[in-house]
This record gives C-alpha cells, sequence and structure tokens, in this order.
C-alpha cells in the first residue's frame, strides 16, 4: 500500500502510466513523433515529478526522470520512458526485439523537502532507510536515489557515500553548503503483467 504522503493513484490509473510507458517506447521504435494522450484522468493530468526504470533479465537496462513537475504526470511517464529506452548515457539504445522482455517500474516523486543539519552524523539520523529518496547538491555536483537504492545499501552512512560518490565527492564529504533534500515515491511496475 502507498505511503499517504505519496500521490493516491488507482490500480487503474498505474496500469495505464505503464501502457503509456511501454507504448511509448514501442511508437518511438517503430514511428515519428510524439503520441497523443487523450482522455487522461485528473490524477494523471497533475504535474509530478517521475522516474521511469527499465531492467531486462533482472538487470538495469535505463533509467531516467525529472526531480521537479515539468508536465502533467501521463506525459512525464511517457517521456521518461523514451529518455529511459534511448538516452541512458550508460546503455546503448533499446532495440525493438528487447522490449517484450524489459520491465517497466514507474516511480512518481512528492514534492522536494529540504533536510537542515549542521553536521554529517545530524543528517544521516534525518534519513529514514526505504522510505527517503535522496537529492543533494554542492556546486556543480548533483546526485540523487531513489527509495529503492535502500535494498542495496541499507545503512545511512553507506547510502551517503554512494550518493557523494555518485556526485563526483569524497565519500566522506560535509560543507555547511551542501544542500540536501528527502521526497518520497509511489512506485509501480508491471513485473508481474507480462509472460515470463
Amino acid at each position: 500500500m502507498a505511503p499517504s504522503f505519496c500521490i493516491d493513484l488507482s490500480s487503474g490509473e498505474q496500469s495505464l502510466l505503464l501502457a503509456i510507458a511501454r507504448d511509448s517506447i514501442h511508437h518511438a521504435l517503430h514511428e515519428d513523433g510524439e503520441r497523443a494522450l487523450p482522455g487522461l484522468t485528473p490524477a494523471l493530468r497533475t504535474e509530478r515529478a517521475v522516474f521511469v526504470t527499465l531492467t531486462r533479465r533482472a538487470r538495469l537496462r535505463g533509467c531516467i526522470g525529472t526531480l521537479e513537475p515539468g508536465g502533467p504526470l501521463a506525459r512525464a511517464v511517457a517521456d521518461s520512458a523514451c529518455s529511459a529506452a534511448f538516452r541512458d548515457p550508460r546503455f546503448p539504445q533499446l532495440q525493438a526485439e528487447e522490449l517484450a522482455e524489459t520491465a517497466i517500474e514507474i516511480s512518481v516523486l512528492t514534492p522536494m523537502q529540504p533536510l537542515a543539519a549542521n553536521s554529517r552524523e545530524a543528517l544521516l539520523a534525518q534519513l529514514r532507510s526505504g522510505v527517503d529518496g535522496v537529492l543533494l547538491q554542492e556546486g556543480r555536483h548533483r546526485s540523487t536515489f531513489l527509495p529503492k537504492v535502500w535494498e542495496q545499501l541499507p545503512e545511512p552512512h553507506l547510502f551517503m557515500d554512494q550518493l557523494l560518490a555518485k556526485a563526483g565527492l569524497p565519500a566522506s564529504h560535509w560543507s555547511a553548503s551542501l544542500r540536501v533534500h528527502r521526497y518520497q515515491t509511489t512506485t509501480f511496475d508491471d513485473s508481474g503483467a507480462r509472460p515470463a
């Protein structure tokens, strides 16, 4: 069950967003232009930040999203799905023959909540393992981990070490100018909806 602080999406709306994500990738593989998204519910027209994660054979195949809302949720899902499939610099572009065995996961983000802390220890004490996504920024250095990353890094100090490293900063980095925000997600996937 989704936490109360997250966006309330019905199972039908979640299924529709997953279908939009898959259909957008399919459309981009076979046709030109942006696909129209008619008949959306009010929740799917709400502006929300979103990440779309693709996995193939249980391995990451792409993950792209936005940290700030930039348009209707349904359009953000469509755009992020295509970006994850074709514009994640860590992976080659998804090929048509891969799509059928690619699982799609959507994470809808809550608004960012700034965290005030005067030490690394005070910051770590505020982080909730398995609940909080974290965004940090120090000058031009910026990185985020979705809440799902806690599955691999369950201890707050390890989570923060890796998040700093992802931003290109030393793992033990701390300064008064470090800005940290947390957020939560409503996350759902289509792994149970596809044939094995």
